[in-house]
């Protein structure tokens, strides 16, 4: 018979092993990407620093080394991955827009769209954002700040403490972007500017009884809609009309008077030059005008189109001829004005940030983005700023300091593409490989129709 003693040591062994000193799990292999150029989206696009045979070496989820060959080592047991010929860019953000069903989360990513800033709006133009989608790209919620609340007679401001709690019931929700609304008057907006930096959380700007001066000097990140923030244009009778009902009779009058603007016109050269010297970014929302253009592509024709279901979508063009009728309360030929008047705005200097508004009038997600930024760049923007607005801006516009560039520390969410976006922005769609957090996703088996809940 064994000593007990030695039964012991060596049932504390056993026990050992199994219950707390096994060795720890070895970390996941790098990645290494190689061989492709690396396209620099810095200084708003004005930087053209690419580095060609380039290497981009990721782990968990993140960059850890972008340089050239020559100079970048990649790690021991790194799985590599040649894309010789290919240019890497960041993965592509839409930071306005909806996300309703599997569908959808497929045909942003197989698009390249990598990060959403997400609207909810249950029974609204984009539905209820599906957070559940899996695979998705990242959402960032949309927090929707009004400044009223509903009273036996209708609705009422919310008083200073009010509307501060209505920012940390947004925050609670999990917003991570205050959306400002029509009927905050100036007051208000600068009280949750000043919450929403506190918080460390971008402000857009969608303004009424605020006029857009009066949200550039409170501090606003961004404006949303050309045909919005084009109401500085408007007489302070029109604004105020459309400040009190911006969904009714009051917005298609100022539609018509923006529709018969000269865009030479002394008010136009006078606000487009306050947007250039201001900080605030312009998410002009192109596309949503782009299918009541006299000439247009069908958006259905898109291969991952095939399995969106038009039901998603508010007031989808037709299928075979990609045709709408212009919506109830908009001049048929208030599109070609207003981007008339936008390339004005451009011309001085303004800078961009992309949103689609994807689902509304037509617009399908992701192939809705890549049509914004073709848009931008026939307003004069290269394609280099077109594609900064939707990967570098958007990190400096917001502050998010791991968005939107090939470097070291920044989110391994990249697109990989076989012909150069900054000669041609179309080139967008010639995807190679879409990477979301480290992964490659697998884009054949996004074509595969998704099951509705």
């Amino acid at each position: 018979m064994k000593p007990l003693r030695w039964v012991l040591v060596l049932s504390g062994f056993v026990l050992s092993a199994v219950a707390g000193d096994a060795a720890p799990a070895a970390p996941a292999p790098a990645l290494a990407l190689v061989g492709g150029t690396i396209v620099d989206v810095s200084g708003a696009g004005t930087s053209t620093a690419d580095v060609r045979d380039g290497v981009v070496v990721i782990r968990g989820g993140e960059i850890v080394a972008a340089g050239p060959r020559g100079t970048t080592s990649i790690p021991e047991g790194a799985r590599v991955v040649r894309i010789d010929g290919a240019y890497v860019v960041p993965g592509l953000h839409d930071v306005f827009a909806g996300l309703n069903s599997q569908a959808q989360a497929n045909a942003y990513l197989y698009m390249g769209v990598t990060s959403i800033v997400g609207s909810d709006e249950p029974g609204g133009r984009r539905g209820a954002l599906l957070a559940t989608a899996r695979p998705s790209p990242r959402i960032r919620r949309l927090g929707f700040i009004h400044g009223l609340r509903r009273t036996e007679t209708g609705v009422a401001p919310l008083t200073t403490p009010e509307l501060l709690q209505q920012v940390e019931e947004e925050v609670a929700k999990g917003a991570k972007v205050l959306l400002l609304h029509y009927q905050l008057t100036p007051e208000q907006v600068g009280l949750v500017v000043r919450r929403a930096r506190e918080l460390g959380l971008p402000t857009i700007g969608e303004l009424g009884h605020t006029t857009y001066a009066e949200g550039i000097a409170a501090g606003i990140d961004a404006f949303v809609h050309s045909s919005r923030y084009s109401l500085e244009l408007a007489s302070p009778e029109m604004r105020a009309a459309v400040a009190a009902s911006p969904f009714g009779p009051p917005r298609t009058a100022f539609y018509e008077y923006l529709a018969g603007l000269d865009p030479e016109a002394p008010v136009v050269a006078s606000w487009a030059r306050r947007l250039a010297a201001a900080r605030v970014a312009l998410i002009p929302t192109l596309s949503l005008y782009y299918y009541d253009l006299p000439v247009h592509e069908n958006p259905w024709q898109e291969p991952i189109a095939a399995i969106l279901d038009p039901q998603d979508i508010h007031l989808p063009v037709d299928r075979e001829t990609g045709k709408r009728e212009t919506p109830e309360g908009v001049p048929a030929n208030l599109s070609p004005n207003l981007l008339r008047i936008e390339e004005r705005y451009r011309r001085a200097g303004a800078r961009y940030l992309a949103g689609s508004g994807t689902s509304a009038f037509g617009t399908l997600p992701g192939i809705a983005l890549h049509l914004e930024l073709r848009m931008l760049t026939d307003l004069g923007v290269t394609p280099r700023q077109a594609l900064a607005a939707a990967t570098g801006n958007v990190g400096e516009v917001f502050r998010w300091p791991q968005v939107g560039q090939v470097k070291a520390g920044y989110d391994a969410d990249l697109v990989v593409v076989d012909a150069d976006p900054t000669a041609d922005v179309r080139n967008l769609k010639k995807i190679r490989m879409v990477l979301l957090g480290g992964e490659i996703v697998n884009r054949d088996a996004l074509l595969a129709p998704a099951a509705k809940p």
